[in-house]
Order: C-alpha cells, then structure tokens, then sequence
C-alpha cells in the first residue's frame, strides 16, 4: 500500500485527488495540508511513502518544504505537480530534492503511475517539462573556471568508466530501456548500474543523479 500525503492550499483540488487516489486498491491517502508549514509536520509526524506537492502556498511554499522534508532524512519522497508548462519556481524542486514533477492537468492515470514510481524510488518528470526544466535549472550553474574540467569532480571518482558512462547518458533524459538498447545490454544490468551509481554518489534516486550529471559538468546545457 503506497501512502500520500496531499498537499495544496485549494480545498477542490485537495479532494479531487483524494478521490482519484482513494479508488485505488493500492493506494491510501493518510492526511490533507493546505501549506509547506503543515506538509512539513505531517510528513514528520505520518511518514507518507509520497507527499503530492503543490508550489505556489500561502506562507511556505512548496519548494521550502520539499527542501526541508528531503534534508531531514524521512523516507517520504516529492512529486511536485506545476500549474503551468513551465513554472519558474519548478527548477529550483531539483535543487531541492523533489522526485518527480507532473503538470496539474496530467492525465489521472499518469498522475498515479507517477506516484506508484516516485515510491519505488524512479524519478518522474512529465514530457514537457524535462529538456526546459533541466536547461533552466543548468542556467544557474556557476561558471566554469578556466581550469574545470568535465566530469572531474571529487564526487563521480569512486564510478566505473560504465557507470559514468550511463550516468552521462541519464543526464541527457535516457531511460532504462534506450540505454539497454543504445548500449547493447540487459536492462536488468542497466538497473543494477543505475542502483550502483546512486549509492556511491549519495543521490536520492534518478532525478538528483541528472543533477549530478548538470553539476559535474558530464553534460552541459543544450
């Protein structure tokens, strides 16, 4: 049974997704916040598999309160839903630990796909929003220093010449199967390299191993 917590300052948004969610057999909606500040504690205090995060609340926002939730070690993951195609705030969710974000007027049965992989720990980010969101979020890179050097950073040393192989190429928006393809192998040793590279680089899941992808400079804005 997966758990989400709902969190949207609108009271008919609120409950239009808890009655989609409440008709899954697999799902339960375990509390309803209307701002960050609630989000914040409730996560604490129920530990949602999910929390289905709002951004623009009155009072903390929720790109604050995914920032806090991720940073304080509970095992509850974000799916961020963005009102409009491409929201300013939404490129700063992947800074702050968000798993997946999903257009508000997504199809219902993408929005429970996405909540279903965000709990097994996939990263989701709706079409759309992938290729503009990554680009945005690259434009507040810091400069490159006249000494940097591509994929040279401290934190990509203890990665195979594969593994940071497949990290380059999620970081340009790969999924397992086109790496399995593309790279002639077993999508089941793709998913085992893709598990290794999390663990040894410390990313949460697949979202924030695309940041690291940005951040090292493996891959650079289109």
């Amino acid at each position: 049974m997966t758990t989400v917590l709902i969190v949207d300052d609108q009271p008919l948004q609120r409950f239009g997704f808890r009655m989609l969610l409440e008709s899954q057999d697999d799902m339960a909606v375990v509390g309803e916040a209307s701002n960050g500040t609630e989000a914040i504690r409730m996560t604490a205090e129920l530990h949602p598999d999910v929390a289905l995060m709002d951004i623009r609340m009155p009072g903390l926002d929720g790109i604050e309160a995914t920032r806090r939730i991720a940073s304080s070690g509970d095992r509850t993951r974000v799916l961020i839903l963005t009102t409009f195609d491409l929201d300013e705030y939404a490129y700063a969710g992947l800074r702050a630990g968000a798993s997946g974000f999903l257009i508000k007027d997504a199809q219902p049965e993408e929005l429970l796909a996405g909540i279903r992989a965000v709990a097994t720990g996939d990263a989701v980010v709706a079409p759309t929003l992938t290729r503009r969101l990554l680009d945005a979020y690259a434009e507040h890179l810091p400069a490159p220093g006249p000494e940097t050097t591509p994929g040279q950073d401290p934190r990509l040393t203890s990665l195979t010449d594969r593994e940071r192989e497949i990290l380059t190429v999620v970081g340009q928006g790969w999924t397992n199967t086109e790496i399995s393809t593309r790279l002639h192998l077993a999508e089941s040793t793709v998913k085992t390299h893709v598990s290794r590279i999390l663990a040894k680089t410390g990313s949460r899941d697949r979202i924030q191993a695309v940041i690291l992808a940005y951040d090292t400079r493996l891959v650079e804005p289109s």
